[in-house]
């Protein structure tokens, strides 16, 4: 088990109940009903008639990670922003030791630190230390092909852009932010439409533009940032390949 959902086997046996975060990966190599699995979050399958508008314990959780992570790398956080992250609890997991880490250095940081960092790795004077474009990271340029299939994509789902940005649309915040629409269902579109959004737009590059910014020299909170966005790629990619 732990090795067909690549983790480590103490981690597996540790277990006294599935992480929601692994439900679908089990369920996906066991051919077992998450119904069964965590019937805490699913409940009995039998006698239910589910809504197409319904989302799912899990999909909430995914969308409200998606959603975390576009909104700290959109733009600098202000304080009440860091107050609400400096909220966040965690468990045992990678993905809950992230978030520990991540609520703790919230905790630590104040506003105008937080945006002083945020301008120095995604801004600068001239550019930041990173540059957080598809493109960029798979091309070794801005306004490349990546940028072309994000908008194409974008058009095919009917996803228009608003707000006052500016940014190109493959710009990793607007690209968890589309996840985030996706997995809560604010979209006409498939599960099998995350998948491949997801596949085409975030898998090549995401978790390492979130390494990058786990071993920048100059983050502090933004560090944080990055493992919890690393780990969480990384889920997300294993989940969706034992679902095909």
């Amino acid at each position: 088990m732990a090795r067909a959902i690549g983790i480590a086997q103490p981690s597996v046996s540790a277990w006294s109940r599935i992480p929601a975060e692994r439900v679908l990966a089990v369920e996906a190599f066991t051919r077992v009903e998450r119904s069964v699995l965590r019937p805490d979050l699913y409940g009995s399958a039998e006698g239910q008639v589910s809504s197409p508008s319904e989302v799912d314990e899990i999909d909430q959780l995914r969308a409200a990670e998606y959603g975390l992570l576009s909104l700290l790398l959109g733009r600098a956080p202000d304080a009440e922003t860091l107050a609400r992250v400096a909220q966040l609890k965690g468990d045992a997991s990678d993905l809950g030791m992230a978030h520990v880490e991540l609520a703790m250095a919230a905790s630590a940081a104040d506003d105008r630190a937080a945006n002083k960092e945020f301008f120095g790795l995604f801004i600068g004077l001239g550019r930041g230390e990173l540059l957080p474009y598809a493109s960029y990271y798979l091309t070794g340029f801005l306004h490349e092909r990546p940028l072309a299939r994000v908008r194409e994509d974008l058009e095919r789902l009917g996803i228009e852009r608003a707000g006052p940005s500016r940014e190109p649309e493959d710009h990793i915040a607007i690209l968890l932010e589309v996840m985030a629409g996706l997995a809560r269902g604010e979209f006409e579109a498939e599960f099998a439409e995350q998948a491949r959004f997801f596949e085409r737009h975030l898998k090549p590059w995401a978790a390492r533009m979130f390494a990058d910014l786990e071993m920048s020299q100059t983050a502090t909170f933004y560090r944080a940032v990055g493992r919890v966005g690393r780990v969480f790629m990384e889920l997300e990619s294993e989940a969706f390949a034992l679902s095909e």
